[in-house]
């Protein structure tokens, strides 16, 4: 069985933090089976370039995200993909807490892709949900890289989720 290759990103703010996305990330885009945008848009142009561009695109809106956004896209979205099944939010609060409060939240979830923060982040519940956030492929605020996350699901399960940090934009 041939896997489905995800590409994961959230908080691209085009264009207040970046004028696009990075060329990285465009071709993570054509590799992909299915594109995850956890939310903070801020443009309807990139999402019409992502939704054209990508085989299958999954996405929400954020908080920044204004009404012309909030028409297209769910505030949550779940899917059920390679026998995984994922939910989308861009924001799950503090992270005190967030691993309890997923658990309740999303119980019937292998794994929520969340945004927000612009903090990568991966971790598994003591409910067993696996919680990823890519992080921010335009604006890393106060981390180190702009980055973006990649993973397969084979056989059923997410496996090789990786971080993948950008160069910085000259």
């Amino acid at each position: 069985m041939t896997g489905v290759r995800l590409l994961l990103v959230a908080d691209t703010h085009l264009p207040k933090r970046a004028k696009e996305l990075p060329d990285e990330v465009w071709a993570e885009v054509a590799l992909a089976d299915v594109v995850v945008h956890a939310g903070d848009w801020v443009d309807l142009d990139t999402f019409d370039q992502l939704a054209v561009a990508s085989k299958r695109l999954v996405a929400v809106y954020g908080n920044n995200d204004g009404p012309e956004l909030r028409a297209w896209l769910p505030e949550v979205a779940r899917l059920n993909v390679g026998g995984i099944r994922l939910a989308v939010v861009h924001e799950t609060g503090d992270a005190k807490g967030r691993e309890q409060r997923c658990d309740a939240l999303y119980p019937d979830a292998d794994v929520l892709v969340f945004g927000h923060s612009h903090i990568p982040w991966d971790s598994v519940t003591p409910g067993g949900l696996r919680l990823l956030n890519p992080g921010s492929p335009t604006d890393r605020r106060r981390q180190p890289f702009c980055t973006y996350q990649t993973a397969e699901i084979r056989d059923g399960e997410l496996v090789d989720v990786e971080l993948h940090e950008l160069p910085p934009r000259g």
